[in-house]
C-alpha cells in the first residue's frame, strides 16, 4: 500500500483523514506544528495502525524546506494545513500569507521529490462563492465560481479574501504538474454554533450553510488520490439549509432537548441556494444525508459526555 503525507494533522479534517487512510492500510507521514504536545497528538498516535504506519513531523507552512522530509517518498500529498479563524487582527499575515505561501512551500518540497504522483487541495467556501452573484434558490453554484478578492475587499470580508486565484496563476507559472485539487464546501466556525445550540443558545443564527458530512469529505479526498481520472475542482456539500432547518431536525429527532425557538433577529431568513454534486458524484462520492448527520453527531456528543444531561 502506498505512503501518503498528510499536512496539519491534529486538524478535525486532517485527524479523520489519518484515521481513514490508516484503516485502509495507507502508511502516512504527518505534519504537526506541535509533535511533542500530547494535547495535539495524543487521538492521533491512539488510531489503530499509528503505532506501525504513522510518522509525525514537525513543519511550519512559512519554513521553506520544512515539509521536504515529510514528502520524501510519498506517493501523494494530502495538504489540509491552513489557520482559520474569525478574529484575525492582520488577515494577510494570519490568514492568506499561511495559506498561499504555504500551499507553495508544500508544492515546491513536492516539486524534489519525483515519486509523488498526485497532490489534493483542501480549500473553502471562501474560494468559491463570495462575489457579486447572487445566492437565491434557484442559483445552482458550480466549480466554475469563484470569489472575487475585490468584491470582498469592497465588502469589508476581509477574513474571506480569495487567495485561490492568485494560487492557480502561481502554478501555472512555476510549471506546477498534475494536480488534483479537493474543496471541501463548509464552515470552519461551525462546531461554535453547533455546540451552542444544543446547550444554552436562546436563539439561532440568520444564516445559511453548505453542510457536509466529515466521512463523505474524507471519502472524496481518497477517490481524488486514488482515481487516475480525477482532476481539477470538486465541492463537498450535501446541501445549502437555514440554521433553523438543522433546529428543525435536532428537533424532531431528540424532542425532549431544549433547542432555541427563535432567530437572533427578525430579518428575513437569509436564502438558501444550491451547490452542484454532479462532479463530486462522478467521483464516486455517496453523500449523507443531513438529518443521518446530526444523529450521528449527536448521538457521539451523547456518547462522549460534552451534553449534559439535563439536555439528553
Amino acid at each position: 500500500m502506498s505512503t501518503v503525507c498528510v499536512t496539519g494533522a491534529s486538524g478535525f479534517l486532517a485527524s479523520w483523514l489519518v484515521k481513514v487512510l490508516l484503516q485502509r492500510g495507507y502508511t502516512v507521514k504527518a505534519s504537526v506544528r506541535y509533535p511533542n504536545d500530547p494535547k495535539k497528538t495524543h487521538h492521533l498516535l491512539s488510531l489503530d495502525g499509528a503505532k506501525e504506519r504513522l510518522k509525525l513531523f514537525k513543519a511550519d507552512l512559512l519554513e521553506e524546506g520544512s515539509f521536504d522530509p515529510i514528502v520524501a517518498g510519498c506517493d501523494g500529498v494530502f495538504h489540509t494545513a491552513s489557520p482559520f479563524f474569525f478574529d484575525a487582527k492582520d488577515p494577510q499575515a494570519e490568514l492568506i500569507d499561511p495559506a498561499l505561501k504555504g500551499t507553495l512551500n508544500v508544492l515546491r518540497s513536492v516539486a524534489k521529490t519525483p515519486s509523488v504522483r498526485r497532490v489534493v487541495l483542501t480549500s473553502s467556501e471562501a474560494a468559491v462563492s463570495f462575489n457579486a452573484r447572487p445566492r437565491t434558490p434557484e442559483v445552482v453554484v458550480d466549480e466554475t465560481w469563484f470569489s472575487d478578492a475585490e468584491w470582498c475587499r469592497q465588502n469589508q470580508q476581509t477574513k474571506f479574501k480569495s487567495f485561490i486565484p492568485s494560487l492557480f496563476l502561481n502554478l501555472y507559472d512555476e510549471n506546477a504538474w498534475w494536480i488534483s485539487w479537493s474543496y471541501k464546501f463548509i464552515f470552519l466556525c461551525l462546531n461554535c454554533d453547533i455546540k451552542n445550540t444544543y446547550t444554552s443558545a436562546e436563539t439561532f443564527p440568520n444564516a445559511t450553510y453548505g453542510w457536509v458530512d466529515i466521512k463523505d469529505v474524507v471519502d472524496a479526498h481518497i477517490l481524488a488520490f486514488e482515481k487516475p481520472e480525477a482532476n481539477g475542482r470538486y465541492l463537498m456539500v450535501e446541501r445549502t439549509a437555514h440554521f433553523s432547518e438543522f433546529v428543525r431536525i435536532l428537533r424532531e429527532l431528540y424532542p425532549n432537548f431544549k433547542l432555541p425557538e427563535k432567530c437572533a433577529d427578525d430579518k428575513p431568513y437569509q436564502p438558501t441556494y444550491q451547490v452542484s454534486k454532479e462532479r463530486a458524484k462522478s467521483l464516486g462520492v455517496k453523500f449523507t444525508p443531513l438529518e443521518q448527520s446530526v444523529k450521528e453527531t449527536t448521538e457521539s456528543l451523547k456518547e462522549k459526555g460534552f451534553l449534559k444531561p439535563t439536555y439528553i
